[in-house]
C-alpha cells in the first residue's frame, strides 16, 4: 500500500493564467499585498471560463490562488537561503516560501476587485505578486474568520520587512508627468522599490554605485543606491519604455 502511494503521480491542468504589471521576476514583492498598486487580471481558459464557475465569487473580497512557479527550474534543494535572513543562513525548503520547491507550487492571497463575464471569465486583482504568464491551478475564497490568525508564530519572518526610502530624479518625474497612468505608476514603482528588490548581498555594498533595472508594466525603471551618512535610499534615475515580448 505504501509503495503504491509513493509511486502515484497526479496531473494538474491550469484553469487560466495571470496578466500582470510584472513582465519579469526581478522586482516582484516577495509576498502578496505589499504593492497594492500592482494591477493584474486572471484570465480563465476553456472549459473553466464558464460564468457559472464563478457564481457567488463577487461576495468575497480576497482569493487564494494556487499556481505554478513556471519560471523556476525543476531542480530543488532541501536547504535554501531566505532573503529575510540576509541570504546567509540556511533553512529547510519546507520552512520557507522559496520558489525552488519539489513541485513548484505557490499560494498567493490577492484582492478581488472585479469580475467580467461578458466574454468568458476575467478576474481583476490587486496586490498580486505573480509574474505575467503565471499558470493558475485553482481559486478558493478567503475566509478571514478561520484563516486570519494574528497570534500565530511566524518563525524568522515575524513582522513586515523594513522599508527603504525611495526618491525620484526630476527627469524620472518628468517622464511620469507625461503619462496618463503617471500617478498610479509612481505609486507602483515606489511600493516595489521600497521592498528593496536587490539581492541581500548587494544591499550591503554601499559604495558600488551600480545601476539596477526593474521592468514594470511597459517601462524599464533604472535605479541606484544613494548613501548620505548612515541614510540609505534608492533613487529612480530614469524611466524608459521597452518593447514587450
Amino acid at each position: 500500500m505504501d509503495d503504491a502511494l509513493h509511486s502515484e503521480h497526479f496531473t494538474l491542468s491550469p484553469i487560466g493564467h495571470v496578466v500582470s504589471d510584472y513582465p519579469d521576476k526581478f522586482g516582484i514583492p516577495r509576498q502578496p499585498g505589499l504593492a497594492p498598486a500592482a494591477r493584474a487580471t486572471l484570465v480563465l481558459t476553456p472549459p473553466y471560463n464558464d460564468p457559472l464557475a464563478v457564481r457567488g465569487l463577487e461576495d468575497f473580497s480576497h482569493l487564494w490562488l494556487t499556481f505554478v512557479f513556471h519560471q523556476s527550474p525543476e531542480r530543488w534543494s532541501p536547504l535554501i537561503r531566505p532573503p529575510r535572513l540576509g541570504g546567509n543562513k540556511k533553512v529547510g525548503v519546507f520552512a520557507s516560501r522559496s520558489t525552488h520547491r519539489p513541485n513548484r507550487l505557490g499560494l498567493s492571497l490577492v484582492a478581488l476587485t472585479d469580475i467580467n463575464t461578458q466574454d468568458g471569465v476575467t478576474l481583476t486583482l490587486s496586490g498580486c505578486d505573480l509574474v505575467s504568464g503565471t499558470p493558475v491551478l485553482d481559486i478558493k475564497p478567503y475566509l478571514p474568520w478561520v484563516e486570519a490568525l494574528p497570534d500565530a508564530r511566524a518563525g524568522f519572518a515575524p513582522e513586515t520587512p523594513s522599508l527603504i526610502a525611495v526618491t525620484f530624479h526630476p527627469s524620472a518625474l518628468a517622464t511620469l508627468a507625461q503619462r496618463q497612468d503617471g500617478g498610479i505608476l509612481y505609486a507602483l514603482i515606489e511600493q516595489v522599490l521600497r521592498q528593496d528588490p536587490r539581492p541581500a548581498y548587494q544591499q550591503k555594498d554601499t559604495a558600488s554605485g551600480r545601476l539596477y533595472g526593474v521592468r514594470l508594466r511597459d517601462v524599464d525603471v533604472k535605479f541606484q543606491q544613494c548613501q548620505k551618512s548612515e541614510a540609505t535610499t534608492l533613487e529612480v534615475v530614469a524611466i524608459e519604455s521597452y518593447e514587450q515580448q
